[in-house]
């Protein structure tokens, strides 16, 4: 049969099994390779403060959350887009 796609929808290679991560958004567990990894930055601090902070010279710390999406909830939120046959084959950039 032919494939849909080249990568089967992971990133794995040839290397054989990956690890399981859970879907932050439903908790389904999924491939880590598969699976849609998202990084932000979290704000602790009111914008309007955090600005007269920062010219006052103090340092605001801003940690990273890291969040794994299953496919599903990815297209959800808008992270992945349904793409053509054609646009599936372009590499770059999906957001």
């Amino acid at each position: 049969m032919p494939l849909k796609r080249a990568s089967r929808g992971r990133k794995k290679g040839g290397k054989g099994s990956s690890g399981v991560v859970q879907c932050t958004n439903c908790g389904s567990t999924v491939p880590k390779d598969k699976a849609k990894k998202v990084t932000s930055r979290l704000n602790l601090v009111e914008h309007a403060l955090a600005k007269e902070l920062r010219a006052q010279g103090a340092y605001i710390a801003s940690p990273k959350v890291l969040k794994w999406y299953c496919i599903s909830c990815a297209i959800h939120f808008g992270i992945l887009k349904i793409r053509s046959e054609a646009s599936r084959r372009q590499r770059g950039r999906l957001r």
